[in-house]
């Protein structure tokens, strides 16, 4: 009931607020964690693979770095794997902070709303009393006139 006294907005902007918060190594993570799970580091990352596998394939067909069944391809795909998997789930930990964040927010302007409409709904009836009192009294004051001009007639 404060806010209602006191006409406090509690709308406002938890994405910035939130951004406010974070370290640079969690910005960072982010947006990792967002060109990793996008369609240009697929492309690119499939080209890359294809480009790697060509070289060692056709191009250095007598002496390849990394002959066919690809062990060092194999090891640094497995330590981008390593190493990306951490960088999403602090991305995710993060998302849910701020979905936990945007969700109570979400509850107290929702809360403030049920208050103030409660709070309307209790000024209407107050009106609509007074105006039926009012309107009793209207007719009171008609019903008096009537007897006086049947009392006259």
């Amino acid at each position: 009931m404060r806010s209602l006294r006191e006409h406090e907005l509690l709308a406002k902007n938890v994405e910035a607020q939130f951004e406010q918060e974070w370290s640079f190594g969690e910005r960072l993570a982010d947006r990792l964690a967002a060109f990793g799970g996008s369609w240009t580091f697929l492309i690119c990352f499939g080209a890359l693979l294809a480009l790697w596998i060509a070289i060692n394939s056709l191009v250095m067909a007598s002496r390849p770095v990394d002959p066919y069944p690809f062990i060092l391809l194999n090891l640094i795909l497995s330590c981008l794997a390593a190493i990306q998997a951490p960088i999403i789930m602090m991305s995710q930990n993060r998302q849910e902070a701020k979905d936990r964040l945007r969700s109570q927010h979400d509850y107290q302007v929702n809360l403030k709303a049920e208050l103030e409409i409660r709070h309307l709904h209790e000024k209407l009836d107050h009106l609509l009393l007074q105006q039926w009192e009012r309107l009793a009294q209207i007719q009171e004051i008609q019903l008096e006139l009537m007897s006086e001009l049947a009392r006259k007639g």
